[in-house]
């Protein structure tokens, strides 16, 4: 069927539901249980599916069609329900890491069954939670191996316009900036998809991505949107078993643009933990060889100015140790790096001749410091699956538990990173390190869609713009920063990599050879933000494996960087408590008895009031104040730090000068 086909009988089929909507008054539905958001759903004459869904009584998503296209069989229509079956579901659960430890899990469930003339089984499954509703296909099609996925029909058709905030939709990178636009005025878009519409902010995302496609949204009317899956290089979006699962499609909703940083919607989706003992499986902070690689004050390959030396390693070991830090990573430490831009060839056992990996592993064990080992694939995946038993089992016996991937540039034969076969390796990764007790840090992943609670190894993941583009490019805005929270950050954990101190880094650029070249694109040498917002990022990016990325240099004897000494990235409770899209942002996240807050603001200067109700009540704690200074518009490097007594009772006032911040420690005074 061709598409313009395709889009008529869909169309077509649409009138007809809604006609049907309207006559009948006995539609399978589930609501919320605080009652206020509804998901009804209905089959037509012709067999087709379609869903809607409500907030408290108004339409949000108008009928929007369902199926998947298959070569094999029909997968689109024909069904009629066989059986409505209805549930509830109250429980409470923990994760080992986390922005809540303790999450609650509270929803009601609707499995409908169906079956088509084909002889096709079709559980959809839809639940609604207080803060969204979900659906999943699960298919069952006899006398069939395997299936061909040609398409996915799902629709999210709007009730009325609105605003949105996203990134265009792209199958190989979401490296790119947010646009704030109208709803009607998005032609595509990556998920997470966040909106407002008629007071009510929502984000269209998906959940438990396991062996197909990701999900884009491509416009098909004014306000309609459907799904559009990465392709395979022939053409097909996936090959699945006959037996299948796809992953959940969110829709997550709140009375206020903080509600969805706040939701457990996306996690609740996801299974319970592969790995029984999590107990290796730890939050921390680290250093490392990073940021001077994008400046050029050092390089990936051998030579004067390489940053993955021994000498360098071990001077970076003894900083983290005096420094409460856990962990240091090294880019390039192994060969291949001169391959770059060539054959991508790396060998992921084999350091360089002055990187003694030996020495170092073991003069981290002493100083009780996590060694962190770099993979980069350059997008040689085949490449990297047939190395990866031998690399993963080596570094298990370096005694490292941590290691960064990456997948810089497009991977081989017309793959793309976010088709089936990138799911495919990302995944294999992840279980693969698992088996040797070893966490990952994805760079160039596919999407977070919550499979941290099945496999808590997959620790953080890059998947936006990170610091870096401040090196090479026009840089990340103020703006950005205040969009990343409510885009991004509702996947889940990013490794934005923040705190660089040295905001203007020509003093850097000009004294070694090659930086002109290299950073050509960044005349002016300056990170748009403060050294307060810098510090409050750590706060309100959310990541359990957080760097402070700054070269150390930078950080030796600055009293503001007592901030991240005293930071802990095992949190156990976090909520955004204020906040606006791509306007500003307040988050607090509590570590045993101390809590950390972070707030930022775009390039407008703004004060803020909080109530700090957050604190335990009854206790008295020592608030530590990261702020802008008086003159930090003029001179972002200025701060000051102001120490006050205070309890849940008083509020705090938050002075931010344009695209500044303000961090907070509060500690109890009997500690």
């Amino acid at each position: 069927m061709n598409q313009t086909l395709k889009f008529s009988f869909r169309n077509l089929f649409l009138s007809c539901v809604c006609l049907l909507l309207f006559a009948c008054g006995g539609n399978p539905e589930i609501i919320s249980p605080d009652g206020r958001t509804r998901l009804s759903f209905v089959t037509g004459a012709d067999g087709c599916m379609a869903y809607t869904v409500e907030r408290d009584g108004k339409p949000l998503i108008l009928p929007s069609a369902l199926g998947l296209v298959v070569q094999e069989r029909n997968l689109a229509g024909g069904f009629s329900v066989r059986e409505i079956v209805k549930r509830s579901v109250d429980e409470t659960w923990t994760q080992p890491w986390g922005e809540n430890k303790i999450l609650r899990d509270c929803h009601n469930e609707m499995t409908a069954v169906l079956k088509n003339d084909d002889g096709v089984l079709l559980t959809l499954r839809f639940r609604a939670f207080d803060d969204g509703v979900a659906f999943r296909y699960e298919w069952e099609v006899p006398d069939l191996d395997s299936l061909t996925v040609t398409d996915e029909l799902t629709e999210f058709r709007f009730a009325e316009d609105g605003v949105s905030w996203s990134i265009p939709g792209n199958f190989n990178t979401y490296e790119l900036l947010y646009r704030e636009l109208p709803v009607s005025a998005v032609e595509n878009a990556n998920t997470p998809f966040t909106f407002r519409v008629d007071g009510t902010y929502g984000s269209i995302h998906e959940a438990a991505l396991y062996d197909f496609p990701e999900m884009n949204l491509y416009r098909t009317d004014s306000l309609a949107f459907k799904a559009e899956l990465a392709p395979l290089p022939d053409g097909i979006k996936a090959r699945i078993p006959s037996k299948f699962m796809t992953a959940w499609r969110t829709i997550q909703v709140g009375d206020k643009a903080v509600d969805l940083i706040n939701s457990s919607l996306i996690l609740n989706l996801n299974e319970p933990s592969k790995i029984a003992d999590t107990s290796w499986i730890k939050p921390q902070k680290y250093i490392g060889v990073w940021w001077g690689l994008h400046l050029g004050t050092h390089t990936w390959t051998m030579g004067p100015r390489h940053g993955a030396t021994t000498e360098n390693a071990l001077r970076h070991i003894d900083f983290a140790a005096a420094n409460n830090i856990q962990g240091v990573l090294f880019e390039g430490w192994n060969e291949g790096w001169e391959n770059w831009g060539k054959t991508q060839h790396f060998d992921y056992v084999k350091p360089y001749a002055d990187f003694d990996l030996d020495r170092i592993a073991t003069y981290a064990r002493e100083k009780n410091i996590e060694l962190w080992m770099h993979n980069e694939t350059g997008g040689n995946i085949p490449e990297y699956e047939a190395a990866l038993e031998t690399a993963m089992q080596r570094y298990a016996g370096l005694g490292v538990h941590a290691v960064k991937t990456g997948y810089a540039g497009g991977f081989r034969d017309g793959q793309l990173h976010h088709s089936q076969y990138g799911v495919r390796h990302y995944q294999r990764v992840v279980e693969t390190a698992a088996r040797y007790g070893i966490v990952i840090d994805a760079h160039e992943p596919i999407k977070d869609t919550g499979i941290r609670r099945t496999w808590p190894n997959m620790m953080t993941r890059e998947g936006a713009r990170g610091m870096e583009w401040n090196a090479w490019s026009e840089g990340n805005s103020a703006e950005y920063l205040c969009t990343l929270p409510f885009v991004r950050l509702l996947s889940g954990p990013m490794d934005y990599t923040p705190g660089v101190f040295d905001l203007d880094y020509s003093r850097v650029r000009g004294r070694e050879t090659g930086m002109q070249e290299w950073n050509g694109d960044n005349n002016s040498c300056c990170i748009k933000t403060t050294l307060a917002r810098q510090i409050a990022n750590w706060v309100i990016i959310y990541s359990p494996l957080q760097m402070a990325s700054d070269l150390i240099e930078n950080y030796e004897g600055h009293p503001a960087f007592q901030f991240f000494r005293d930071f802990d990235a095992d949190c156990d409770w976090s909520e955004a408590l204020q906040g606006e899209p791509g306007e500003y942002i307040v988050v607090v996240r509590r570590a045993d008895d101390s809590f950390f807050l972070g707030a930022g603001t775009n390039d407008e200067s703004r004060t803020l009031t909080q109530k700090l109700g957050f604190l335990k009540s009854g206790m008295t704690y020592t608030a530590t104040i990261y702020a802008d200074a008086p003159d930090s518009a003029e001179n972002p490097e200025n701060y000051r730090i102001e120490k006050r007594t205070v309890t849940s009772a008083d509020m705090l006032e938050i002075a931010m000068t344009a695209r500044g911040g303000q961090a907070v420690t509060f500690v109890p005074v009997n500690e």
